[in-house]
């Protein structure tokens, strides 16, 4: 089949392109640049690569005329953000191609009321890009239903891997928190550490979508949680990271107001929007449909990339890796 996957140089892109030329597809990748995947494969030499620039084309309301140029079998969109440009995408692929999948996003749901979260259970989504992201899966889901477009939409957790900075233990990008681990120093964590975060390695993502194209049928009108087997909750992962270089997590409980207080805004924002879902999701619908079977536990993914990234001096820590 011919693969159109827009979005093919990101975090998913990486590893799904790869395994879609393994499979035997005839690959195209959309992308705004030539920014080139985080991890090199000899597979990107089968790929054909088309630049475009989405937000410009959906405003003049020519990117759906690109894609369905291509003439795809199956699209598979790794960065749409609102209703409005996925319903123009749909609406100029129906009819024409065979499958559209989505990703969506965890954030679809609100904070949690009970856990695991299946697809079925979730509280209604906080914030515009969870707002979003639902109502697309939404409209997806009623599109298939009305006998359009066959559709799927696949919502991963924080994903993980080589090339990229983790959400670390604070639910944040604050690269001083590896440091302070390392260095067995102190941590102030807000409240107790037990709110939870739900990762995923972007290769586990990858295998989800693969098995959506491969397994239409099943798939079909349907909507996935795809995250790690299982979820790390802030003093756990916190304690996990630290024993990485050898040290003891050193762990303060302070309130939010005194969180926020001694902490960079753009970073406890980060923490609150991550923390306060506390979320935990179940893949049971994507293991029973779809085969889905993750390789990573998500402690074994963030290490990879924390390795990556110590290795390529682009985080500094106070002490060697010793796992």
């Amino acid at each position: 089949m011919r693969i159109v996957v827009i979005g093919g140089s990101g975090h998913i892109g990486t590893y799904l392109v790869p395994r879609l030329v393994r499979a035997g597809h005839e690959v195209v990748t959309i992308s705004r640049g030539s920014r080139t995947a985080y991890t090199d494969a000899p597979e990107w030499g089968q790929v054909r690569q088309v630049a475009a620039d989405r937000e410009r084309q959906d405003r003049e309301g020519t990117f759906g005329d690109t894609v369905a140029g291509l003439n795809p079998d199956v699209v598979v969109d790794l960065v749409c953000f609102t209703l409005e440009s996925a319903t123009a995408l749909v609406e100029r692929l129906r009819g024409e191609t065979g499958h559209l999948l989505h990703c969506g996003s965890i954030w679809r749901y609100g904070p949690s009321d009970s856990l695991p979260i299946s697809e079925d259970t979730g509280t209604a989504p906080a914030g515009e890009y969870g707002i979003q992201k639902d109502r697309i899966a939404r409209m997806l889901k009623q599109e298939t239903a009305d006998g359009g477009l066959v559709t799927t939409s696949l919502h991963p957790g924080h994903i993980v891997g080589p090339g990229w900075h983790p959400i670390g233990p604070l639910g944040n990008l604050d690269p001083s928190v590896w440091t302070t681990l390392s260095a067995g120093q102190p941590l102030r964590i807000p409240g107790i550490g037990a709110e939870l975060m739900h990762h995923v390695h972007a290769d586990d993502v990858a295998q989800a979508f693969e098995l959506a194209v491969h397994n239409r049928d099943a798939a079909a009108g349907q909507d996935f949680n795809v995250v790690a087997p299982t979820a790390l909750n802030v003093r756990g992962y916190a304690r996990q990271a630290a024993a990485w270089f050898g040290q003891t997590a050193s762990l303060e409980s302070v309130t939010w107001e005194e969180f926020r207080r001694d902490t960079p805004a753009e970073h406890a924002e980060a923490s609150w929007e991550h923390l306060h879902r506390s979320h935990v999701c179940s893949i049971g619908k994507a293991r029973t449909l779809l085969g889905y079977a993750p390789n990573h536990q998500p402690q074994d993914a963030v290490l990879e990339s924390v390795r990556r990234l110590i290795d390529h001096d682009e985080l500094k820590v106070a002490g060697p890796l010793i796992v």
